[in-house]
């Protein structure tokens, strides 16, 4: 089987739109205007530090997908030295041509670079072929990412409910303990 030829590079401003195009599922919503800054912000701070790197495949000269690449530790709290390739996406037109294979490799050739021996990245969980395709690398399971907003999570937390309504219900108390007070001094006796 023939495929097309992929080449990689670093990002530059002139793919800023492209970019935006693939990853607008997972840019923060908002106007195009905010993603496109968003995105260009992302470039620009990647350009200007030796731990980052977004790379552009390209097909014919067509950006085809890209990745995010950072430097960093596995976690906080573990600090041995990992790439985090960060959503490694292709365009639909350009599936199964290799082009996320290249992506992969930029990875894995950004980590040599770095001295690092582990990359890790992270596919939506209803990405099924991307989730296969992570998994034919190699890469196995270490986390389930999960997020919230925090006043969804604030509603189910069962101790804030608890606290509050104790101290609602102590507030009752010292009221009507108080009025009782009240009515006892007023009785002349």
């Amino acid at each position: 089987m023939s495929r097309t030829p992929v080449t990689v590079r670093v990002a530059e401003a002139g793919d800023v739109a492209s970019l935006r195009e693939l990853w607008s599922d997972i840019l923060r919503r908002g106007a195009l205007d905010e993603q496109l800054a968003d995105v260009a912000r992302v470039v620009a701070t990647a350009a200007s530090r030796e731990d980052q790197c977004v790379v552009v495949a390209e097909v014919d000269g067509e950006v085809a997908g890209a990745v995010y690449l950072e430097a960093t530790t596995f976690t906080p709290l573990n600090l041995e030295p990992a790439v985090l390739a960060v959503s490694p996406h292709v365009l639909p037109q350009f599936r199964r041509k290799g082009v996320g294979s290249a992506l992969m490799d930029a990875a894995c050739r950004f980590a040599d670079q770095h001295g690092i021996s582990h990359v890790q990245t992270a596919a939506a969980a209803e990405a099924r072929d991307a989730n296969r395709f992570m998994a034919r690398l190699s890469f196995a399971p270490q986390a389930t990412l999960r997020a919230a907003t925090t006043s969804a999570v604030r509603a189910r937390l069962p101790q804030m409910r608890q606290v509050t309504q104790a101290a609602t219900s102590r507030q009752r108390i010292d009221r009507v303990l108080a009025a009782r007070r009240i009515r006892r001094e007023r009785v002349p006796g």
